[in-house]
């Protein structure tokens, strides 16, 4: 086996898509490799007929179940590469669903494929990643080349791959402004927790959200809190908004933090097993929907993301560009 692959497949189509997937799934097989295909119905259709009896071997599933927030869809990646690829490479065909997303989501979908560079730079796994450009905006198609350090089927093509670290950056950038101040935000500090998620639980259920989405946004604010008051000088201040899409809790904090002591990438990536810090972010991320960070050891930001409309998968119809 050899080292990590990370190949972005622009096709424009179904005769594109099946010349490459079909011989990437069979090679996969004869060579003893698991096969994980997570692309649409339709893809799933065209692809299973084309591999005929070989396509049993094959795990298929529905892209629309699998890319529902990029930190949970990379945590199950993740999962998933920790129970079958011990000791042995898995093939993977991953398709992001980026239609019915908004232009934050979009940008973060787009961030999570430069971070899969880093999530699996130390595995022999391979992943191919179909861009339909015949459906997604040329912003989407032209980040392919940005987020992949390889273009399957164009090898004349100019590869403008960036650091995922640069990538990053850029994706920050051009992120969420922070919500206003105002004078109703909820003050924290050592032992006024208790308050802050009462606050909460009232603000979510005024929303009618589920009981389910209200835990995750309680526990997710909560972990946060937590982190500003043992590492952001122990206090500052929470701010609640909602808008169409989305639920926003933005946490604040007076700064301490030592810029020394962040890991690259915070709570994007699984921390490290038995590791002593790492954890906070993680799991926020995990429960939250989208998450956006200004860490600065003068006062740090953090805005949290709930989406108001089903239990996280995108609605349907086109994608923002």
């Amino acid at each position: 086996m050899t080292g990590f692959v990370h190949q972005a497949l622009r096709y424009d189509s179904d005769g594109q898509f099946l010349d490459t997937t079909a011989g990437y799934v069979r090679d996969g097989l004869d060579a003893g490799d698991r096969v994980l295909v997570v692309v649409s119905a339709r893809n799933i259709t065209l692809l299973s007929e084309a591999l005929g009896s070989r396509s049993r071997a094959v795990e298929f599933v529905d892209a629309r179940d699998w890319y529902d927030y990029p930190s949970r869809t990379l945590g199950r990646y993740h999962a998933y590469c920790d129970r079958h690829g011990a000791d042995r490479r898995i093939r993977v065909i991953g398709e992001p669903v980026w239609q019915g997303r908004t232009d934050f989501e979009t940008l973060e979908w787009m961030r999570y494929e430069s971070l899969v560079n880093v999530a699996f730079a130390d595995s022999a796994h391979w992943i191919l990643c179909p861009y339909d450009t015949r459906a997604l905006p040329e912003t989407v198609v032209r980040s392919a080349a940005r987020t992949h350090p390889e273009l399957a089927r164009e090898p004349c093509a100019t590869v403008d791959y960036a650091d995922p670290a640069d990538f990053s950056a850029e994706c920050d950038e051009h992120g969420p402004s922070r919500l206003p101040a105002v004078r109703d935000g909820i003050r924290f500090a050592h032992g006024r927790s208790a308050a802050v998620r009462s606050a909460l639980v009232a603000y979510a259920r005024r929303l009618g959200l589920p009981e389910q989405r209200t835990y995750d946004l309680v526990a997710a604010v909560h972990e946060t809190v937590v982190n500003a008051v043992r590492h952001g000088g122990g206090q500052g201040v929470v701010r609640l908004h909602s808008d169409r899409d989305h639920v926003i809790c933005e946490v604040s904090d007076g700064g301490a933090h030592s810029s020394a002591a962040l890991p690259p990438f915070p709570g994007h990536l699984p921390p490290e097993q038995g590791a002593a810090n790492g954890h906070g972010l993680w799991l926020v991320r995990q429960l939250s929907d989208l998450v956006a960070d200004d860490l600065d050891p003068n006062g740090s930001v953090v805005r949290l993301y709930f989406r108001r409309r089903g239990s996280g998968r995108p609605a349907a119809g086109s994608v923002n560009s």
